[in-house]
C-alpha cells in the first residue's frame, strides 16, 4: 500500500514539471515580433491623368433612303394583264413595267373622238350661218339681234370644239397609261400587284427607287436642334450600323425640314452619304456637337482588367503604389480613354502593368520601352 502511494506522488511531480516547462515556453518573457518583409520595387513608365475639354455630343438615329422613291400607279381602272418586272430588278427610264387591259381606255378615247367630230360639224354649220347673217345685215335684210344670235352660236360651237379636243387629248393620255413605264432609272423595291388584280387611279402598283446617291434621314429632337444650330452644308460624323467596315465619315447636311413634327416634336434632317450600295432602310447614326465638357482622360495602357474590374495603379506622394477601381467611358484619340469615376485628374499612373503590385510597393519611373514592368 505504501509503495503504491509513493508511485502516485512520483507521477504527480513529473506531470507538474511538464506543465511548468510548457508555461515557461509559451508565456514566459515577451513574444518576438515578426521581421518586416523586404520592400518590393515596381518599375514602370508613368503618366498623368489629365483634365481635358472635349466636344459634348449627342447621337442621332435615322434610316438610309434613296434620292428618289416613287409609288408607280396609273389613271386607268382596268385589269392588269402582264407584270414585266420583279422586286430587285434594275430598270432603265421608259422601260415597260406592267400592262393594263386597254379596252376601257380605248373606248373612252373613241367616245371623245366622236364628240370632237360632232363639235366640228356643228362649228362648220354655225360658221356658215354667221356668214349669211353678216351678208344679210350688210344689205339691211337682217336685224342686229339676228346677227348677234348667229355670232353667239358660232362662238359656242368653237368653244365646244376646243372642249372636245381637250377630251380627246385626256383620253389619249389615259390610254397611254395602259402601258406603265419607269419614270427614271432605278430598281424595283416592291411589287404590290399580280396579273388579274384591278388597277385603279391612285393605287400603288410598284415601288421604284433611284440608283446611286443615298441619304441618311435623321430625326432631331427640337431641344437638340436649338442647341446644335444645324444649317445646310454642315458636316456630321455618321456611320452605318450594318457596315462597320466603312468607319465614321463626314457627310454634309443637304435638307432640313423647317417645322417640327407635331407628334414626335422632332425635325427631319437629311445628309448625303459619300458611298453607294447601301440598301434603303438600313439604320445609321450621326454625332452632333451640342457644346463642350471637361473630362478626365488617361492612357489605355494604364488600365488593368482584373477580376471583372477596371483598375489603375496610382503613385502617391511617397512613391508608393496604390490601386483604384475606375469606371471607363468612351475611347478617345491618341490611345486614351475617358474615366467617369475613380480619378479626379492630376494623379500619376503606372503604365503597362499586367497586374496590381503588392500593397505599399515602391513605384519607380522608367522610360517607356514597350515592355511591362515587373
Amino acid at each position: 500500500m505504501k509503495a503504491r502511494k509513493e508511485q502516485t506522488n512520483a507521477r504527480r511531480i513529473a506531470l507538474l514539471g511538464v506543465v511548468l516547462v510548457v508555461v515557461g515556453a509559451c508565456g514566459g518573457g515577451e513574444s518576438a515580433s515578426p521581421e518586416p518583409s523586404a520592400s518590393v520595387t515596381v518599375k514602370a513608365a508613368l503618366a498623368r491623368a489629365e483634365r481635358i475639354e472635349v466636344a459634348k455630343e449627342i447621337e442621332l438615329f435615322g434610316a438610309v433612303e434613296a434620292e428618289k422613291t416613287t409609288a408607280v400607279s396609273t389613271r386607268v381602272m382596268a385589269m392588269i394583264t402582264a407584270v414585266r418586272v420583279q422586286a430587285g430588278d434594275r430598270v432603265r427610264k421608259g422601260q415597260l413595267l406592267l400592262e393594263i387591259d386597254p379596252q376601257t381606255a380605248r373606248g373612252q378615247l373613241s367616245q371623245a373622238a366622236g364628240a370632237l367630230a360632232q363639235a366640228r360639224a356643228a362649228l362648220a354649220l354655225a360658221e356658215r350661218n354667221y356668214e349669211r347673217f353678216q351678208a344679210l345685215a350688210s344689205a339691211e335684210a337682217a336685224s342686229e339681234l339676228e346677227l348677234d344670235m348667229a355670232r353667239m352660236q358660232y362662238e359656242q360651237a368653237r368653244g365646244a370644239v376646243e372642249q372636245a379636243e381637250g377630251a380627246v387629248a385626256a383620253a389619249s393620255s389615259v390610254a397611254a397609261d395602259s402601258r406603265v413605264v419607269a419614270p427614271f432609272p432605278g430598281r424595283v423595291v416592291r411589287k404590290m400587284v399580280e396579273v388579274g388584280d384591278l388597277a385603279a387611279p391612285g393605287r400603288p402598283l410598284l415601288i421604284l427607287e433611284s440608283d446611286g446617291n443615298r441619304r441618311l434621314a435623321l430625326s432631331v429632337p427640337e431641344s437638340v436642334m436649338a442647341r446644335a444650330e444645324l444649317a445646310i452644308g454642315d458636316e456630321l460624323a455618321i456611320r452605318i450600323d450594318s457596315r462597320p467596315d466603312l468607319g465614321t465619315v463626314a457627310a454634309p447636311v443637304i435638307e432640313m425640314s423647317p417645322a417640327a413634327d407635331p407628334v414626335s416634336h422632332s425635325f427631319e434632317v437629311k445628309v448625303a452619304l459619300p458611298f453607294e450600295g447601301i440598301p434603303s432602310g438600313a439604320s445609321g447614326r450621326a454625332s452632333v456637337e451640342t457644346g463642350r465638357r471637361t473630362i478626365v482622360a488617361i492612357p489605355e495602357a494604364a488600365v488593368i482588367h482584373q477580376g471583372g474590374l477596371s483598375l489603375v495603379v496610382v503613385r502617391d506622394a511617397d512613391g508608393r503604389a496604390a490601386s483604384r477601381v475606375v469606371t471607363l467611358g468612351e475611347a478617345l484619340a491618341s490611345d486614351r480613354i475617358e474615366v467617369l469615376s475613380g480619378l479626379t485628374g492630376g494623379e500619376t499612373l503606372a503604365l503597362g502593368l499586367g497586374a496590381v503590385p503588392p500593397p505599399e510597393a515602391s513605384l519607380e519611373n522608367v522610360e517607356p520601352t514597350g515592355e511591362r514592368g515587373s
